[in-house]
């Protein structure tokens, strides 16, 4: 019977179609679905034509509604059809006849190339191009270039490339295994590396040694999960067409597949990548598959730092495991929630200045005459985080991290005024957040575990003391705790050490390199925000991780910048590029802008409001309305994404945020961490757009910016 298949680069087109275009998707597939071989070549209404002059005669176009036409793979063999691509008559069929499929003879999926674009291109590149020795890839051989799944073709367009910036414009028209390894070779992985991380993992345990037939389209197809997705369910394609991001949970890569769906873990896992690289994707995958295999009366706790990411991850799992009574064995709350589980009891956290007045009392009661920022630091990043119980531990204990000198004669008064502290929040019955995590784990090493399994998400921003209660949340054995984050993405001022905290994950480490959700243009762009500096691993932070090789399967328009003279300026340039994103089609609620200040967010509230833009903000756990445009902080905007993305008030008065950057002068070292954290909620910030992305500021841009380059 005859299918109808759909290529990674039609989902990625679902944001953009209108629901006719959507229902004629639909009914084509349903055709296929529903007609013989014979009877789709002959049916009046799918019109399924070759093209006269086109690159490769496989490649057909099908009616979609009028005036739209949809790309397919029609392959000589088999009776599986591939949609690549939708649009308007002329613009797909000029696309269609571009194009030309082959099967990949190492790792035997289906790619797809505009081998037109690259004909034309390779000329006049090979024309200014030095000597071999002086060109890209001179250092790998042809044979090593043969091994990764290099073919003839590509090897003579690959080999009159000069640098990394020729590549990106070959980039999008290359086929797509073949452009993965010529990336990865470019950003500096030995061939060793590329096999590993790139071509064996496509090969998902095939024999590599076993001969390929490179004109069996119809084995080919059913071996590029990673980009070709088999709808056999009407429903389960209504779903996908209705909501857009739903199609992309078909493509769990196999990469992604094999650590998410490993059978066990002999202790605790993690995986690692930058935005975009389906981290918590793999996470929730990782909860199903430990839920198939879950003991009666055991259960899971899936935790994150914020709300608004609980949020994220209660609705990924509702869409996930759609068996209400199998989820229920799932508490999906924040870390500081389920430490107030733990303890059961009225006392409530403090938050922000009550703190500061509370640091202020205990000082005025023991004499202490430092300021209440470092007495608040030096309670988190050294008392909390190295769970020191006594004074003889305090007076002991290496100070890493703090940049500011505090000799052994002064401890005494800082370790008083930190219990003078934390006895009159005792008296009046509250905890600072971090105290009633390191409560709680006292009390859970006391009670016993609760949890069989705990799965982490966004793990990057959590504190040693949070840690120290995930451990003690669950026993120690295999697969205890499965941990996914981002050193990039830390935005808060917590580094911790899993190995201190007695969470070992060597040789139980995965970390993704693909993003899947911005277009390379966003992801280069944001990229250099933080190029050139030192970020530590979660696992052990004496070593740095790297945003190497981290690339993008999309291709779009370049990030659009704008200063302003002033903020009224910004503004209406603001709402001129938002109105533009509408009348291109693009939905109010695929739309959000961020800004690092509430007061920032009030201001683009009332001016998007002025120009009759829908416009909703975002506040706990909020995720948006579909008919407005999101607005929030940067913060607010963590987990999120959105097709379009505007980031204002990038200013040098207001990012880096002052009051959130301690002085230097105070303690360097914690300067240096708090601009990090700065810097890497702009990485974040613009790495929520998917497809446009737009950055403004007032007067003179931030630092970060011109640091960028920008």
């Amino acid at each position: 019977m005859p299918r109808l298949a759909f290529d990674i680069s039609f989902c990625a087109q679902l944001d953009k179609l209108q629901k006719p275009v959507k229902k004629g998707v639909f009914d084509a597939w349903h055709k296929f679905e529903s007609l013989t071989l014979e009877q789709l070549f002959r049916d009046p209404g799918l019109k399924l034509e070759a093209l006269k002059g086109a690159k490769d005669k496989q490649i057909r176009t099908i009616r979609i509604d009028q005036g739209t036409r949809g790309a397919v793979l029609a392959p000589e063999s088999g009776d599986t059809f591939v949609l690549l691509r939708v649009g308007p008559h002329d613009e797909t069929t000029s696309w269609a006849l571009k194009q030309k499929a082959t099967v990949n003879s190492v790792t035997r999926a289906v790619e797809i190339r505009d081998i037109q674009t690259l004909e034309e291109l390779t000329p006049a590149y090979e024309r200014i191009a030095p000597g071999p020795e002086r060109r890209l890839f001179a250092k790998v051989s042809d044979g090593d270039m043969t091994t990764l799944g290099i073919d003839g073709t590509t090897l003579r367009q690959a080999r009159v490339l000069t640098s990394v910036e020729q590549l990106e414009v070959f980039a999008p028209f290359f086929p797509q295994d073949q452009r993965e390894v010529l990336e990865y070779l470019a950003a500096g992985f030995t061939v060793d590396e590329v096999w590993r991380d790139v071509v064996a993992v496509s090969l998902a345990g095939a024999d590599p040694a076993e001969p390929v037939d490179t004109g069996d389209y119809a084995a080919a197809i059913h071996r590029t999960p990673t980009r070709i997705a088999v709808v056999t369910d009407s429903d389960e394609l209504r779903d996908i067409l209705d909501k857009p991001f739903a199609a992309w949970r078909v493509f769990l890569n196999p990469s992604q597949h094999k650590v998410a769906y490993r059978p066990s873990y002999s202790g605790s896992a993690q995986v690692t990548g930058g935005p975009g690289t389906g981290k918590t994707v793999v996470a929730l995958h990782r909860v199903r598959h430990l839920l198939r295999q879950l003991p009666e009366g055991e259960r899971i706790l899936l935790t994150s730092y914020t709300n608004a990411l609980v949020a994220a991850l209660r609705t990924g799992l509702e869409a996930l495991v759609e068996d209400e009574s199998v989820r229920d064995r799932v508490d999906i709350m924040t870390v500081d929630a389920f430490a107030g589980r733990v303890l059961s009891t009225d006392r409530k956290p403090t938050w922000g200045a009550q703190e500061k007045t509370r640091w202020r009392q205990a000082a005025k009661v023991t004499g202490f005459t430092g300021t209440e920022r470092f007495l608040a630091q030096e309670y988190k990043h050294v008392v909390l985080a190295q769970n020191l119980r006594t004074y003889e531990e305090y007076e002991a204990c290496e100070r890493h991290g703090r940049g500011s000198a505090l000799p052994v004669s002064r401890r005494r008064v800082v370790w008083d005024t930190v219990q003078e502290f934390t006895a009159r929040l005792a008296a009046d019955g509250l905890r600072s957040h971090i105290g009633t995590c390191a409560e709680a784990a006292d009390l859970l090493e006391r009670q016993g575990p609760r949890y069989r399994h705990v799965v982490v998400d966004e793990a990057q921003d959590l504190h040693p003391a949070q840690w120290r209660l995930l451990r003690a949340a669950v026993p120690e054995g295999p697969d205890d705790l499965f941990v996914a984050g981002d050193p990039h993405q830390r935005i808060y001022d917590s580094k911790v050490s899993l190995k201190a905290v007695g969470i070992r994950v060597a040789g139980r480490s995965t970390r993704m390199r693909r993003n899947y959700r911005s277009t390379q243009e966003i992801l280069s762009w944001a990229t250099g925000l933080l190029v050139g500096r030192p970020f530590a691993e979660l696992a052990d932070d004496s070593r740095d991780d790297t945003l190497l090789g981290y690339r993008s399967s999309l291709h779009g328009g370049r990030p659009e910048t704008h200063g302003a003279a002033d903020a009224d300026a910004e503004l209406d340039a603001l709402a001129e590029r938002v109105r533009g994103w509408l009348d291109a089609g693009v939905r109010p609620g695929e739309i959000g802008v961020c800004a690092r200040t509430v007061s920032t967010c009030d201001r683009v509230m009332e001016r998007l409001r002025d120009a009759d833009v829908p416009v909703t903000r975002l506040k706990g756990t909020a995720t948006g309305r579909a008919g407005a445009v999101s607005v929030g902080t940067m913060h607010a905007f963590k987990g999120l994404e959105y097709r379009c993305v505007a980031v204002v008030g990038v200013c040098a008065e207001a990012l880096p945020f002052a009051k959130a950057v301690t002085p230097a002068d105070d303690d360097r070292l914690q300067h240096e961490t708090d601009l990090a954290a700065e810097r890497c909620l702009l990485f974040v910030a613009c790495t929520r757009a998917r497809d446009g992305l737009y950055v403004s500021w007032w007067g003179e841009p931030s630092r970060f910016l011109v640091e960028a380059g920008v």
